[in-house]
């Protein structure tokens, strides 16, 4: 008897201390991930003028939203779109620098994603499938990641000995390091830049040392106007197929369709609410963000769940201006060295979806996989050397190019030389 109780205490003991280290495991899985989206998403207030703050707590909302209407299946993270910001700045000079018209304008752009969204619900994922298959998909994944290696490199070379101690040990940890502390390689390589970089007198703490323990986001109401509402309302036919692209890398990465589950018109819906939340309360257009899903291949660790714990810390970060002030003390080339390693990830999964998927190296598909890669890539890496534009110009602010232009025209493509190649056969 006394056996039996003192197992029962054992087993007790065991299981408690096995739940904290779940929990602390999934705090500092989440850690990665708010640091990984921290840059890119308040990078778009700074740059167009929006709250900071207020950016963090929609980031953070908007992820939950998201989450809530896609089943909590798909492990994304939602960060500021920078899609919208040439539109937002046209906007706000336009109105003599009143962002809430800006606002109004990303509204009326989530309502867009809404209809968007009841559309593809609409005709079925048979037709989606049908247009998008692997040897157009892989390539739209590879474009995804070589256009944010640049903003990567450019980056790491404020100090590229900085980058290279910080990308060195997050390759270190990969290759030589197993089970917990493999997965913790992003946050043990940016406190390793981190600690580098206050060494060689790189780390500024003003933005620490400014930043108030507590503070109220600015939060503001939309306005609408017409003029607004056309330069931004566009930008939703240029980032769709981005999101199209995002979600199949984020399904590829966990090895699952949510194209198919829970469904593109769900994760249009959920985008498209978290945009509109965030314009209703001032903050930048939401989109899925590739750096979270780089995460994702590095780590192995797919739970949504930490995504939404992630969540609930960018929320928290919006109040806390202290911890937001610290993360904002990480030296450029140190998230330059591990964005490398992130956006790298992210080409790499678009090369396994077209080796995984046997994509046949026909005529047509080795056609349609080389227009995708080329038109993807132009204006990252070709356009300043040729002096050519290639893009589809909407209206003054608004042109569809990189990979939006890439997607729609490999996809219109990739159909017309499947029905010449079908006629071709018939006669």
């Amino acid at each position: 008897m006394l056996e039996k109780v003192l197992s029962n205490k054992i087993e007790v003991k065991t299981s408690k201390t096995t739940n904290w280290f779940a929990l602390f495991k999934k705090v500092i899985l989440a850690l990665q991930h708010l640091i990984a989206m921290f840059g890119a998403t308040v990078l778009v207030p700074v740059l167009t003028g929006l709250d900071t703050s207020v950016a963090l707590v929609s980031a953070g909302l908007g992820t939950l939203i998201f989450h809530a209407v896609t089943k909590k299946k798909v492990p994304v993270f939602l960060g500021s779109s920078f899609a919208f910001i040439g539109g937002i700045i046209a906007v706000k000079e336009a109105h003599g620098g009143d962002l809430a018209y800006a606002q109004g304008g990303i509204v009326v752009a989530g309502l867009l994603y809404l209809l968007m969204s009841l559309i593809i619900k609409k005709i079925g994922m048979d037709f989606i499938k049908k247009y998008l298959p692997s040897h157009v998909i892989g390539p739209m994944i590879i474009v995804i990641g070589l256009n944010l290696v640049p903003v990567a490199f450019d980056m790491a070379s404020v100090n590229f000995l900085l980058a290279i101690i910080t990308l060195g040990t997050a390759l270190s940890i990969n290759l030589f390091a197993k089970g917990f502390i493999k997965q913790l390689s992003i946050l043990i390589a940016v406190v390793v830049g981190y600690t580098a970089a206050h060494f060689q007198g790189q780390v500024d703490p003003t933005a620490f040392v400014n930043a108030p323990l507590l503070a109220i986001p600015a939060f503001t109401l939309p306005k609408f106007s017409i003029p607004a509402i056309a330069v931004l309302a566009p930008v939703v036919l240029a980032v769709f197929m981005e999101h199209v692209g995002d979600i199949t890398t984020n399904g590829q990465v966990v090895g699952q369709d949510f194209i198919k589950d829970p469904g593109l018109n769900r994760t249009l819906l959920g985008d498209g609410l978290a945009t509109l939340f965030a314009g209703l309360i001032g903050g930048p257009a939401n989109t899925t963000y590739g750096e979270n899903t780089g995460v994702l291949a590095i780590t192995k660790n797919y739970d949504p769940s930490i995504l939404r714990l992630a969540a609930v810390f960018a929320i928290i970060l919006g109040f806390v201006s202290k911890i937001g002030g610290f993360l904002g003390t990480i030296p450029t080339p140190v998230m330059g060295g591990i964005s490398m390693m992130l956006f790298s990830m992210i080409a790499l999964v678009g090369v396994q979806t077209i080796k995984n998927n046997k994509v046949q190296f026909n005529a047509v598909n080795v056609i349609v996989m080389v227009v995708i890669l080329v038109i993807g890539l132009w204006e990252s890496y070709f356009q300043n050397i040729t002096g050519i534009n290639i893009g589809i110009k909407i209206n003054e602010t608004v042109s569809i190019t990189g990979l939006s232009l890439a997607a729609i025209v490999g996809v219109a493509l990739n159909a017309l030389l499947n029905i010449l190649t079908a006629i071709n056969r018939t006669l």
